[in-house]
């Protein structure tokens, strides 16, 4: 295999492969002393059959299986030698091809630039730890124990009120009829949430232990039988209970209820509850910092075709109008991820990092968790998306590059207050939405300047006269492959 490298332009690079037909005719020949074995022909003992009739017989497969197998061979060699690493990839177009015949292919290729991850090392972030006043703990357990409903038997004689609970059996009817679920034991309601069907507690209000109360209302829109929706029906409730709410006391049984140790153990879970609703939102704005400062790193090359491959993946889901509109905001959002994920990437092979399979079923099971009783929807995705799984891998992959770069990186940490971090989590949403204000206006601004500019207009139409006109040789560099024949 001869290589040499043509038409070297930035990270664009065509590698010219030749082969000679004596190697192919080896390849060839292997190929058919590997088919001679098993093939069965009349008139011939197995294993015995002449290499002419195996020639006749199958030659154009064997010739064919060779070829695709050399040629994703020896680019992979080609690559490997001249120690390219190809960003995509790489399109063949065959040249010189047959039986008999030398090979000759160019392989076109767009190239990863280097990159140097040095300036990694002196990242400066600021870290975040929030720390909970007690005072909050305390708020946030009383909030919990107010919403407990916790009820106790009222007098005799006593009538109820909102906030009361009352416990009843009622039978529906319409015109005097019965109808499907008219009926219900022991039910419970809490006066004034009017939870039921729609004015059905508010005429409860009043009634004692042991009363039987008629309530007429009108049948709800997602009553079961849908002949009956809005129909007036008269529902005569026996009253069992009536129960008034009783104030929870916080206490250690208190906690003991709520899955805690003691009340003690409860704070301490509270706290940790509170920190944890900030933990993560801070830990983004962190990350986001350690990004933002590689992407100030300097790459001065970025593969072409990564770029548009990064734009469509951006504008899912808008429509063609917007595209355009967004062309030049998508264009730079698609080379800062580039970019970011270029020196990323170079970083984590620098530093052997890598994704195990138990790293990746770790991952699943927390979504199993998140998502109980649909764990077979989440198995059966993943096992028929196999890009999902790739996906996974990179979020993995990406978030322990993360966690390497902070062990090397200058930290600072930060004890703040609640308050303190929900005004730094408001700022970072405020200066987010500032950022992508500022983009859109970017692109209209460029729009508005194009159709102003008479220069820019007839260069434009010059250009587009230009592209009318193909010389043959524009038609054959836009030939990338040839197919077999």
């Amino acid at each position: 295999m001869k290589v040499t490298i043509e038409n070297k332009k930035g990270l664009e690079k065509d590698l010219k492969v030749f082969i000679d037909k004596k190697t192919i005719s080896g390849f060839m020949d292997e190929k058919y002393e590997e088919i001679r074995k098993d093939v069965v022909i009349k008139g011939f003992r197995p294993g015995k059959v002449p290499t002419e009739i195996l020639k006749r017989q199958f030659g154009k497969a064997v010739y064919g299986e060779v070829i695709d197998k050399l040629l994703k061979d020896t680019t992979t060699k080609a690559l490997e030698e001249n120690k390219i690493k190809p960003a995509g990839q790489p399109k063949i177009d065959l040249k010189s091809f047959g039986e008999g015949k030398d090979l000759e292919y160019i392989i076109s290729v767009t190239e990863l630039p280097e990159v140097s991850v040095k300036g990694l090392n002196s990242i400066k972030v600021d870290e975040y730890v929030v720390k909970i006043d007690p005072k909050e703990t305390d708020k946030r357990i009383s909030e919990i124990a107010k919403n407990q409903n916790n009820f106790k038997d009222a007098e005799a004689n006593y009538s109820s009120k909102i906030n009361d609970l009352v416990i009843f059996d009622y039978k529906g009817t319409i015109d005097g009829k019965e109808f499907k679920g008219n009926e219900g034991k022991n039910t419970q309601l809490v006066l004034g949430k009017d939870l039921f069907i729609k004015g059905f507690d508010k005429q409860l209000e009043g009634v004692k232990s042991g009363d039987i109360k008629n309530v007429d209302v009108n049948l709800p829109d997602n009553f079961p039988e849908k002949d009956l929706i809005n129909k007036s029906a008269v529902f005569e409730c026996k009253i069992t209970a009536v129960k008034i709410p009783e104030e929870v006391k916080i206490n250690d049984d208190f906690a003991k209820n709520m899955g805690a140790k003691d009340l003690a153990n409860l704070k301490e879970l509270i706290s940790k509850q509170i920190n944890d609703e900030y933990k993560n939102s801070l830990a983004m704005i962190t990350k986001k910092s350690i990004l933002d400062q590689i992407e100030k790193e300097k790459l001065d090359q970025l593969p072409g075709n990564l770029i548009e491959q990064e734009v469509k993946i951006l504008s899912q889901g808008m429509k063609e109008d917007e595209v355009k509109k967004n062309q030049k905001s998508l264009q730079e959002q698609a080379k800062k991820r580039i970019k970011t994920g270029l020196i990323l990437n170079a970083f984590g092979e620098e530093n052997k990092i890598n994704v195990s399979h138990e790293e990746i079923n770790v991952e699943i099971q927390k979504q199993f968790r998140m998502m109980p009783g649909q764990e077979k929807i989440v198995k059966d995705y993943y096992q028929q998306n196999p890009a999902a799984i790739d996906s996974l891998r990179g979020q993995i992959y990406e978030e322990k590059i993360i966690e390497e770069i902070k062990k090397k990186a200058k930290i600072t940490k930060k004890e703040i207050t609640k308050e303190e971090a929900e005004k730094i989590l408001k700022q970072e949403n405020e200066n987010n939405i500032k950022e992508q204000a500022k983009l859109t206006k970017k692109d209209v601004d460029e729009k508005n300047k194009k159709k102003t500019d008479p220069k820019k207009k007839e260069l434009k139409t010059k250009s587009k006269e230009i592209k009318k006109t193909k010389t043959p040789a524009s038609k054959n560099k836009k030939a990338k492959k040839v197919s077999k024949k």
